[in-house]
């Protein structure tokens, strides 16, 4: 808890601090808020589990998803811009990976966990070509937080690992980058695709009655990002 109120704390302040420094040219608007669609491609590896009772070989892999991207963008002078970008708690499926069953249950390709996730990104961006033009390229790089929620063992997980589960997922802070374009629709209003990268590592615990397992995982995901923008 402490660690997602110093969090949500460092992202308010530079937040703060942007918009307090922020002097824009007289035909660009400050502020953007944009809303459109998150589509994350998760490029997961992680150390086979281990504890008592798991045979070699057994992993997982999280499923691609979307969800509902929201977006504020400060823009800063000489072009530079601060966004921060997050997506509505979507619900992350995990797949089993491995041995056809474990005993006589089932295990891969069964759906055995799933979680929420909140993931604030803060970028700091580099807009090329002039504020007025309609096409209008941007890289930037930052720094992700990932936290997770509602962590639940499905019937299947449950099944494989021997009865009811619990299952705990430390935060997650790694570096992000994104590269993107603006089309300018009209003075306000504008159309944006960008395509992210950010570095998601967490450690799962999983509790079965007293049975710890455990494994390190890499989510990798990547994201393709396409929404709507007004600036003011």
């Amino acid at each position: 808890m402490q660690i997602n109120k110093l969090s949500a704390q460092i992202v308010f302040a530079a937040l703060i601090t942007c918009a307090g420094c922020a002097s824009a040219a007289a035909d660009e608007y400050i502020n953007d808020v944009r809303v459109g669609l998150y589509s994350v491609f998760y490029h997961t590896s992680a150390d086979d589990i281990s504890g008592p009772y798991v045979p070699p070989g057994a992993n997982l892999n999280a499923e691609n998803l979307e969800t509902l991207y929201l977006g504020y963008v400060v823009h800063l002078p000489a072009n530079f811009a601060v966004e921060l970008a997050i997506g509505y708690p979507p619900l992350a499926k995990v797949k089993a990976q491995g041995p056809a069953e474990l005993g006589s249950v089932p295990y891969d390709g069964e759906v055995i966990s799933s979680a929420r996730w909140i993931s604030p990104t803060l970028l700091f961006e580099y807009n090329f070509l002039d504020a007025s033009s309609t096409w209008r390229p941007y890289i930037g790089v930052g720094v992700n937080y990932t936290t997770f929620y509602d962590r639940d063992s499905t019937a299947a997980g449950n099944a494989a690992s021997g009865g009811p589960t619990k299952l705990s997922l430390t935060a997650s802070v790694g570096p992000a980058a994104t590269a993107g374009v603006t089309y300018r629709i009209s003075e306000r209003w504008a159309a944006h695709a960008s395509y992210s990268f950010s570095q998601v590592k967490t450690n799962l615990t999983a509790d079965t009655d007293g049975i710890i397992r455990t494994t390190r995982i890499s989510f990798g995901p990547q994201a393709l990002v396409v929404s709507v923008g007004y600036s003011f």
